[in-house]
């Protein structure tokens, strides 16, 4: 997940293509690698949970001979994935797919996309927990200390003005003809960045944290309104494996933007936390 730009004190003169600039303090850019790695583990463990029973339903109840709305299986000759009444043929890499060894298995996810590699429902179930630890105390530490020091405020915020149709649509059309924000503009989100990293972060992955805890049979028992307030334990699991895949979504789009944008200075920044400032289109600011 990317990190936003907090640069601690305004430069001394307007910023200029080609300078670098400082952009990422030291605790923000570990946090970023952190959550890095620790998602890439959950979501590669929980594909592997998801393998012990590769159907989703919505409410409290869910079995082998209950509806789901989503199944991933397979016949005696191909894998598929099924949405309602929809079917996709997913032969080869979902449902039915050839492991290291060139034997044919019909398992959900292949071997190449779970942690462990091989079926074992408990090692996936540690394996998750214990990164889910992880990402919750991180998020928990990072979003208090954004509003303490007014980050959210300052920098994460969508003003009134950027919330305008018309300025949205003119990022998205930006975007869609890769012109990047350049100069002292490349140090600031603009509003497509500020409304997926405030989604994410404050939506998304709490709702797939509330949404984990709500499988729980120890909350089930303890707690058992977060298990009411999410529609029951299998609407719980339904949203727990769409706000995953969403995240997953967010972070293709996010390596895409990185490939797009420079991937030399989006990761130095990173990882050195300096920024070299874009020159603009015709190339003035570097001169």
């Amino acid at each position: 997940m990317a990190a936003v730009d907090d640069t601690s004190e305004p430069p001394d003169h307007p910023a200029r293509g080609g300078e670098l600039a400082y952009r990422h303090r030291l605790p923000t850019r570990i946090w970023h690698w952190a959550n890095a790695i620790t998602v890439f583990v959950m979501l590669m463990s929980g594909l592997m949970i998801f393998n012990a029973h590769p159907s989703l339903y919505w409410g409290k109840y869910g079995a082998n001979y209950d509806t789901p709305w989503l199944h991933i299986g397979s016949t005696e000759r191909s894998g598929f994935l099924q949405v309602g009444g929809a079917r996709i043929d997913t032969t080869g890499v979902l449902g039915r797919w050839t492991d290291k060894q060139g034997r044919l298995q019909r398992r959900a996810f292949p071997h190449w996309a779970t942690i462990p590699s091989s079926y074992n429902l408990a090692a996936g179930r540690r394996w998750h927990l214990a990164f889910a630890w992880i990402l919750a105390i991180g998020l928990t530490g990072y979003a208090l200390g954004s509003f303490a020091n007014r980050h959210v405020q300052r920098d994460l915020a969508p003003t009134r003005s950027e919330l305008s149709p018309r300025h949205i649509w003119h990022d998205i059309k930006e975007h869609a003809l890769l012109r990047f924000p350049t100069g002292e503009a490349a140090l600031r989100y603009n509003i497509l960045q500020k409304l997926s990293y405030v989604g994410v972060i404050f939506v998304l992955i709490p709702l797939m944290v509330l949404s984990g805890l709500g499988m729980s049979p120890g909350v089930d028992a303890g707690w058992p309104w977060i298990v009411d307030l999410l529609g029951g334990r299998q609407s719980a699991r339904s949203i727990h494996f769409i706000t995953a895949m969403l995240l997953v979504l967010f972070i293709t789009v996010h390596l895409l933007m990185v490939l797009l944008a420079g991937p030399f200075n989006e990761i130095r920044s990173m990882i050195t936390g300096y920024f070299r400032l874009p020159a603009d289109r015709q190339g003035k600011d570097a001169q």
